[in-house]
């Protein structure tokens, strides 16, 4: 009998797979050795580990008995999860363009990383870097393979909760100089050890935050695409936005 959307399912997939807690397993060590690696080594290098790391998360999803459902990948559900995705790209663009606009918002948008930033280096940036160093790798592990895995056996709450906890520990070593980097957080947390180390937590339960976000767009599109979409816009568009305000 074919298994409805977040219906419990068994831990093993028999003698041929692997179980579905296993299977986390290895996908957490996966993406530790993968966070590790794109800290240390940006550009091609990055992109490489973002490109491998999301095929072979998908090769551990399906070793455990998933399908492309289980992904938000299934080819039903693509159409609608692109009308999402363009929906809320256009929703992002004006709520940035807006706040840009905007004396009393507009130094939210400014980030001083931007400051030597090339026209070359943004595009760059908005069409290779975010997309597939980021959000390709990002959405397949966390709102794809980890939501998945955890759905078929916990439910659509357990996988919310526990791929977005995840999702905002996966922030802490890109946070590490937030604080000093965006005069706006300066602002309020300063440039000591400590005030880093409040940015770094206040990082990682937005990003929390918004993976619940990204979780409930993948549950209501049923497809990966929505969640793709937004999260794109919203790193893609604020480099944009920043690069604009330098």
């Amino acid at each position: 009998m074919p298994l409805t959307p977040g219906a419990h399912r068994p831990t093993s997939t028999g003698p041929d797979g692997i179980g579905t807690w296993p299977a986390v397993g290895i996908v957490l060590a996966l993406l530790a050795a993968a966070n590790l690696v794109m800290h240390r080594w940006t550009g091609l290098p990055g992109l490489a580990t973002a490109v491998v790391a999301s095929v072979l998360l998908l090769g551990v999803l399906r070793a455990a008995g998933g399908t492309w459902e289980d992904a938000g990948l299934a080819p039903g559900t693509l159409a609608r999860g692109a009308r999402w995705a363009l929906a809320l790209i256009g929703l992002v663009a004006v709520v940035y363009l807006v706040g840009a606009l905007l004396p009393a918002t507009r130094t939210l948008f400014e980030d001083r990383r931007y400051a030597d930033l090339s026209g070359g280096e943004l595009l760059i940036r908005v069409l290779v870097l975010v997309p597939v160093g980021t959000v390709l790798l990002e959405e397949i592990a966390f709102r794809g393979v980890l939501y998945g895995l955890v759905r078929r056996v916990r439910g659509t709450v357990w996988a919310t909760a526990v791929s977005s906890l995840l999702f905002g520990l996966w922030h802490v070593l890109p946070s590490l100089h937030l604080a000093t980097a965006k005069p706006a957080l300066t602002t309020v947390f300063g440039d000591s050890a400590t005030g880093a180390a409040l940015a770094v937590l206040s990082a990682v339960l937005f990003t929390a935050a918004a993976g619940v976000l990204f979780c409930e767009l993948r549950r209501r599109s049923g497809s990966l695409l929505a969640p793709m979409g937004l999260h794109w816009a919203v790193n893609a568009l604020g480099y944009v936005v920043g690069y604009l305000l330098r």
